[in-house]
């Protein structure tokens, strides 16, 4: 079943709860709506954590298989919660070859956050993506949605420090 990289607890509400059930409600008996329900499913918690996973799989009525090989199967899925400050540095080709993986282990160094992970506040989550589509700004960067292109590792520690001071 799903794979745990993060110590954060799920901590659902009871309201993301009352909104889940309704749309498990509103698609029950269409075909195909194991994934319309998880698509609102992480719009409502911002990831399906094998809690959800369960509430869908039961609401609906199909294997908690299916649903998991739904969720790990397409990458608009995450099952690990993302944190106030969200970093993605591409590994795509072109990123990669122009030294983005030392770009992602300065990230990691900087924020105590491994790629696929939460810090246990909450704070970062790192993430290590494919092509962004951005290849002309190789590497790239990407932080609260924001693209940092043509960067070094020496940028890292700067673009994450203006995030903290609530620059961004």
């Amino acid at each position: 079943m799903p794979n745990r990289k993060t110590l954060v607890p799920f901590r659902g509400t009871r309201e993301q709860e009352e909104r889940l059930r309704a749309a498990i409600e509103r698609h029950r008996g269409e075909p195909g709506a194991t994934m319309p329900v998880m698509q609102e499913a992480q719009e409502i918690y911002g990831y399906l954590p094998e809690e959800v996973q369960i509430m869908i799989a039961e609401g609906l009525g199909v294997p908690l298989t299916e649903v998991y090989g739904v969720s790990s199967f397409y990458a608009q899925f995450t099952h690990n919660p993302k944190g106030e400050v969200q970093i993605s540095v591409c590994l795509g080709t072109a990123c990669y070859v122009k030294g983005s993986g030392a770009i992602l282990e300065r990230v990691c160094r900087k924020t105590g956050c491994k790629a696929g992970e939460i810090t246990p506040d909450g704070k970062f989550s790192v993430d290590a993506t494919r092509c962004v589509g951005a290849c002309g700004l190789a590497p790239v960067m990407i932080v609260n949605g924001d693209v940092y292109g043509r960067i070094v590792p020496d940028n890292v520690d700067a673009i994450i420090d203006g995030y903290l001071d609530g620059k961004k």
